[in-house]
């Protein structure tokens, strides 16, 4: 082998360890943002409105066994769940002592408020 032959041989096991680093890396960081984007719509307005209407309705409450009530994350993939710029269409995981659901919310924005 010449010396620009030698230089570019990498072991089979060298190429394992660089595959497993690499899947490793890249699914903490599609985890990592995933979390962060369900913390992102979590603690967004049309999100805790909904939650704040549930709370106040005694009916729902009672049928799901509440309190005390468990919000679930939403799933980012699920169809349901669409946001833009002026309009929200969020699915939210709900369980109570009894009973669990969904939280199917609709917000709309308000130019004059920008909320």
């Amino acid at each position: 082998l010449t010396g620009k032959e030698a230089k570019m041989r990498v072991s089979t096991s060298q190429l394992q360890q660089l595959t497993i680093f690499t899947t490793v890396l890249t699914g903490g960081g599609i985890g990592t943002m995933y979390y962060l984007l369900q913390k992102k719509f979590s603690e967004s307005d049309y999100h805790r409105l909904a939650l704040q209407k549930l709370e106040a309705c005694p009916v729902a409450m009672e049928s799901l066994g509440a309190p005390p009530l468990k919000v679930h994350n939403i799933h980012l993939t699920d169809r349901n769940n669409c946001i833009d710029q002026h309009t929200a269409q969020i699915k939210i995981p709900v369980t109570g002592s009894k009973i669990g659901g969904y939280l199917y919310s609709s917000s709309i924005r308000d130019p004059n408020t920008n909320r």
